[in-house]
């Protein structure tokens, strides 16, 4: 397209991976992050399916290796310590991904990348846009102006220039659970495992390794939709305390961990369900447009194929909205499969009752037996495993 002056919203892995492809092909990019700098922190994600492929292509595969985190895999832990089952990395039906990554290390590999051509505008947001045929002017927080060709929100489940451009079409799905992250310090009981553990009322701990010394730590609960992430940070810290305060294993540990933190992530889980993801020179990708939830491991994959996508189709249509209308034919039946959860999901990881307990970490032990992986290796046979999407071939990529 001729247009060639874009605007991100939000500098996590959608923005700066749409504005390493955007700038490869000679468009002039900007991204404005609402964070006063990069946000490091967050929790272990994955690159899977072609999402490697499109790392491979940007030149960061390895990158993206080196920063592993170590974890061996993951472990069903009892309420006495004791491991009920076992998920090696590298079984046949393994929940670490390859690249197993932090957050923020993938976060700091993408800007590494883009540093150097790209505009990155911190401790400012979008207050408003204002489009015409021919441009879009954007009002900044600091009530700067300025004038781009394309807007593009990249800035998650909650995005406010989402609003700004859609209003409240798009729909949060809840899905029925709430979630807290944090990082907590690294104490002797930690592994280079994952480990899982459900305690009776439908409550879930998951403590992973990291590569800095620390573990990364997780608390989901079912829960009908109760707002509790409007609440202040002190009633955040009161409500979770008391959540956990019979859960049993390191549920003291993690509640101490709440208490000691700041910057702990604490949300509804839901997905993003748009009717489109584009209007006239507007448009979103990533979690703003069709967030899946953790609970598919394919957040981070789909943020990466979309950008690659969305990028190669605008460097490849004169008009944008044509590049809009291919973005969204190719990538959005592939959204749909993903954000078709397993069913019983996320209840039947989450059960109520002791013995529904007892029972899930029974079929856990059972599925990771060695007879039952053997089984499934001789199911699936020697053949490669095949991309679930195929990733478009762009001319000058």
């Amino acid at each position: 397209m001729q247009s060639k002056k874009v605007l991100i919203s939000g500098a996590s892995i959608a923005g700066p991976t749409l504005a390493f492809w955007l700038n490869k092909y000679g468009f002039d990019v900007t991204i404005v992050e609402r964070s006063a700098e990069l946000r490091l922190g967050g929790q272990n994600i994955d690159v899977r399916d072609a999402a490697i492929k499109v790392a491979e292509k940007m030149g960061v595969a390895n990158e993206i290796l080196a920063a592993n985190t170590g974890e061996l895999g993951i472990q069903f832990i009892d309420d006495k310590n004791n491991v009920r089952a076992s998920f090696p990395a590298s079984g046949a039906d393994s929940f670490t991904g390859e690249m197993e990554i932090i957050r923020g290390d993938l976060v700091n590999i993408l800007y590494n990348h883009t540093k150097n051509d790209v505009q990155y505008l911190f401790g400012k947001y979008i207050t408003a846009l204002n489009e015409t045929s021919d441009e879009v002017t954007v009002i900044y927080s600091d009530g700067l102006q300025a004038k781009f060709d394309l807007v593009i929100a990249a800035d998650g489940v909650r995005s406010k220039t989402r609003e700004l451009m859609f209003g409240n079409e798009a729909d949060l799905k809840y899905i029925g659970i709430y979630n807290v992250y944090l990082t907590i310090p690294k104490t002797q009981t930690d592994t280079n495992w994952a480990r899982w553990y459900n305690a009776a009322g439908s409550r879930v701990i998951m403590l992973r390794p990291d590569n800095e010394g620390t573990t990364r730590a997780s608390f989901s609960f079912l829960s009908p939709e109760k707002n509790y992430q409007k609440l202040s940070r002190a009633e955040q810290k009161k409500f979770l305390t008391k959540k956990l305060s019979d859960a049993g294993w390191e549920a003291p540990r993690l509640s101490r961990g709440i208490a000691d933190s700041d910057d702990f992530y604490f949300d509804a889980v839901s997905q993003v369900i748009a009717p489109r993801w584009s209007k006239g020179r507007l448009a979103m990708i990533g979690d703003a447009a069709y967030c899946p939830t953790p609970i598919s491991g394919m957040g981070t994959s789909l943020a990466i194929i979309g950008a690659y996508i969305l990028a190669g189709e605008l460097s490849q249509n004169t008009d944008h909205s044509k590049a809009f209308e291919a973005f969204e034919t190719k990538l959005r039946p592939y959204v749909k499969l993903v954000q078709n959860l397993p069913p019983g999901a996320p209840w039947i990881v989450h059960p109520k009752s002791k013995w529904g307990v007892k029972v899930l970490n029974t079929i856990a032990g059972i599925i990771a037996s060695n007879f039952f992986q053997r089984f499934v290796k001789t199911f699936k046979g020697n053949q490669e495993k095949k991309d679930e999407f195929t990733l478009p071939n762009y001319s000058k990529s």
